[in-house]
C-alpha cells in the first residue's frame, strides 16, 4: 500500500531542517533501518533511515529546500505492490495539485515495475537514476547553492570535492577566488554620496554558525563562568608517546592522552563530572567527553561516550573517524548531543594559552595549548623541560572552585605521570 514518508523530529529545538540528498534512486527498494534521505539541521547532517522495506516511488522534495518537521517528503509503496494509476495514488493520499507538479519528473513510471535495487549499503547518491535515466540534478550543499547565487556563479560548472562529488562551500570560495569580483558600496559624506570600488565576500550565515552563536552568546551571558590555570610537565608523557609510536602499529597524539586523562580525572573527581538543570545537578557515572573538532565546513563537538573504560588505541581511532566524517558533513544526531565535558585543542596551531566559553548544560571545557620547551627548576637545578598550558572554565552554579581545582589538581597529576592513565 502506498504511505507517505514525512520527515521525523530530529532533535527537540530542530523546527525546520534543509534537504540534502537523496540516498537512494527512484525506484529502487530501500530495506528496514537503511538511509533513504540527508538532511541539514543547525547541529549536523542527519541520516534519515527506512522504517521497514519499501519502493521509493515518488520524491516530494528537492536538495536545497527547507522542510518542516511533519512535512511530506516522498511516497512509499511495497516492494511486492502492483502499480495503481498516479492520480489515484496521489488522490489517496491527499497530495496537492501544487505538489504534484512541481516534481512532477520524480516518480517512477507507473505503468513499469520499479527495478529491484537495493541502496541499503550505499552512501547517498551524487547521480541517482530512475529506470536507468539519469536524473539531471546537481547535488551541492545548501551553503554552496546559496554562495554561488550570491556571487553570480553558475553551481552546474563546478567540480564537486565533497562525498559522492558533492558540491560544498569549498569548491563555491576556489570558484569565487578565480573569479572575484568588485561590489560598488554607496558612502555618504558630507552629505554627498560617493562610489567606493572594494573587494569583498559575503559569506551566509549557515544553520550550524547560528546554532554556535547562539548557544555560546547565551552561554556568557547566562552562565557565570570562572577560570583555573596550571602548568603541566609533560617529560614524561612525550617519552612514553614516542616510545608507544615507535612500535609503528599505532601513533597516539599528544590529544589521545589528555582526553584519556580528562576521562580518568572525571571519574576520580565526580563532583566536576556534572550538568546544571534548572530542577538538580545531575552527576554520571562514566566520563562522556565533547572534543571540538574545527571541520571543513563548522566547528562541532561530537562526544567520545565512556572515556575512562576506553585505551589510548580506541581513543584514538575514534577521534580520527570522527574527524573524517565531520569533514564530510556525515556525523549523526546522537554523535553531538550529551556529554558533561569538553576539551579543546589550539595547541597544533602554536596557541599557548587560551580561555574557552561552557558548552551548556556542561559544566566545564579545558582548552589545552602547545607543548613548549622552557627553562625549568628541578631538583633546584635549572633545566630545559616541556610543559603544557591549559585553562578550565567552570560553570560556578553545579561546580564550586574547591571542586574544580581538585579536579585540575588531579589532571595535571595524571598527565604528569602518564603511567597512571593506563592502569
Amino acid at each position: 500500500m502506498a504511505r507517505l514518508l514525512r520527515m521525523p523530529g530530529i532533535s527537540a529545538d530542530a523546527e525546520e531542517v534543509v534537504f540534502l540528498e537523496w540516498c537512494s534512486a527512484l525506484g529502487s527498494t530501500v530495506k528496514a533501518g537503511a538511509p533513504i534521505a540527508t538532511v541539514e539541521t543547525e547541529k549536523a547532517n542527519v541520516d534519515i533511515e527506512a522504517d521497514d522495506e519499501a519502493i521509493l516511488w515518488r520524491t516530494l522534495i528537492s536538495p536545497g529546500e527547507a522542510v518542516t518537521v511533519g512535512a511530506p517528503i516522498a511516497i512509499l509503496v511495497g516492494v511486492d505492490e502492483e502499480f495503481a494509476d498516479e492520480n489515484a495514488i496521489l488522490d489517496s493520499l491527499g497530495i496537492a495539485s501544487e505538489q504534484r507538479s512541481k516534481h512532477k519528473d520524480d516518480v517512477v513510471d507507473s505503468q513499469e515495475p520499479a527495478a529491484n535495487v537495493t541502496d541499503s549499503d550505499s552512501p547517498c547518491l551524487a547521480t541517482p537514476e530512475a529506470n536507468g535515466h539519469p536524473v539531471d540534478r546537481i547535488f551541492a550543499s545548501p551553503l554552496a547553492r546559496k554562495l554561488a547565487r550570491e556571487n553570480g556563479l553558475a553551481i552546474d560548472a563546478m567540480i564537486g570535492s565533497g562525498p559522492g562529488g558533492r558540491i560544498v562551500r569549498v569548491d563555491v570560495e576556489k570558484a569565487v577566488a578565480n573569479n572575484p569580483t568588485v561590489s560598488k558600496l554607496v558612502a555618504t559624506s558630507a552629505g554627498n554620496e560617493r562610489t567606493i570600488d572594494k573587494a569583498f565576500r559575503e559569506i551566509p550565515h549557515s544553520g550550524m554558525r547560528r546554532a554556535i552563536a547562539r548557544t555560546l552568546t547565551a552561554s556568557k551571558q547566562q552562565v557565570p563562568h570562572f577560570y583555573l590555570d596550571a602548568t603541566c610537565r609533560v617529560d614524561e608523557l612525550l617519552a612514553l608517546r614516542q616510545t608507544v609510536n615507535s612500535d609503528g602499529s599505532v601513533k597516539l597524539s599528544i590529544n589521545d592522552f589528555i582526553l584519556k586523562a580528562v576521562g580518568k580525572a572525571l571519574i576520580d573527581v565526580p563532583e566536576m563530572n556534572v550538568v546544571w538543570t534548572e530542577d538538580c545537578v545531575r552527576q554520571f557515572d562514566s566520563a562522556d567527553v565533547c572534543v571540538a573538532i574545527g571541520s571543513e565546513s563548522e566547528l562541532v563537538t561530537p562526544v567520545l561516550r565512556g572515556v575512562e573504560a576506553l585505551t589510548l588505541t580506541q581513543i584514538s581511532e575514534q577521534v580520527r573517524d570522527l574527524v573524517a566524517r565531520a569533514n564530510e558533513g556525515r556525523l549523526k544526531q546522537q554523535e553531538i548531543e550529551g556529554g558533561a565535558f569538553s576539551v579543546s585543542n589550539l595547541g597544533m596551531f602554536g596557541v599557548e594559552s587560551f580561555s574557552a566559553i561552557l558548552n551548556p548544560p556542561q559544566a566545564g571545557i579545558l582548552a589545552v595549548g602547545v607543548v613548549s620547551q622552557v627553562p625549568v627548576v628541578s631538583d633546584g637545578e635549572l633545566t630545559v623541560g616541556h610543559v603544557l598550558k591549559v585553562t578550565l572554565s567552570v560553570d560556578h552554579r553545579p561546580v564550586d572552585g574547591i571542586s574544580a581545582a581538585t579536579w585540575l589538581r588531579r589532571f595535571q597529576t595524571l598527565v604528569e605521570n602518564p603511567a597512571l592513565i593506563l592502569v
